[in-house]
């Protein structure tokens, strides 16, 4: 899933996710300052019309269908961003405001670009301990709340036969993938929906 896509790209999601017995969705609980800055970087996109790209709008709550929401609560995140080392939490504040002028200018193009792999790249391996510390609280601890859900939904619902949608950011993809591979289920088929098309 993209924070920011086409609008029809969204249509077609919500259909799709219509048609689901249970959603499992991303969001942080609550208000928190640095989460709101970090979502500034790609909010700022379809504020460039040019772009004809929109942010996420769709009424997960009025899907009629059960929601799961485990995420974080904003003062988790906070309180994780605050245990950082100054340097990182620096480097972040400095960051943010340069990434999101970025955004607003090549934000689309930049998305056509996009890979995401369950695999870990060259530069994530090389990446220092700042960066991980970092990377784990955007990431690894949200990431470990929405497997520990769908262990939960494995668990007291396995008898069922119900379709179960995951909509979490696309950073998510490969820590849940990986943390399904670990639950005994494999990717057998895939169907993508054209979330930017190209120009």
């Amino acid at each position: 899933m993209l924070h920011v896509a086409a609008p029809e790209f969204y249509r077609e999601v919500e259909r799709r996710l219509r048609e689901c017995d249970l959603l499992v969705v991303e969001g942080i609980d609550g208000d928190s300052a640095v989460g709101d800055a970090l979502m500034a970087t790609y909010k700022v996109i379809p504020a460039n019309d040019e772009s004809g790209l929109v942010e996420d709008d769709i009424p997960y709550g009025d899907l009629g269908v059960p929601i799961v929401t485990p995420d974080v609560t904003a003062g988790e995140f906070d309180q994780g961003f605050g245990e950082l080392p100054l340097k990182t939490r620096l480097l972040t504040w400095a960051a943010i405001p340069v990434v999101t002028v970025g955004q607003f200018f090549a934000g689309r193009r930049a998305m056509l670009n996009l890979e995401v792999n369950d695999l870990l790249t060259a530069a994530e391996e090389l990446r220092g301990e700042d960066l991980d510390a970092f990377m784990d609280l955007l990431l690894g601890r949200r990431d470990d709340q929405v497997l520990a859900a769908l262990a939960a939904i494995v668990r007291d619902r396995a008898e069922e036969s119900i379709d179960v949608a995951v909509v979490y950011g696309a950073a998510h993809v490969p820590g849940i993938l990986r943390g399904l591979y670990k639950l005994g289920y494999r990717v057998v088929s895939a169907d993508w929906v054209m979330a930017v098309p190209a120009e």
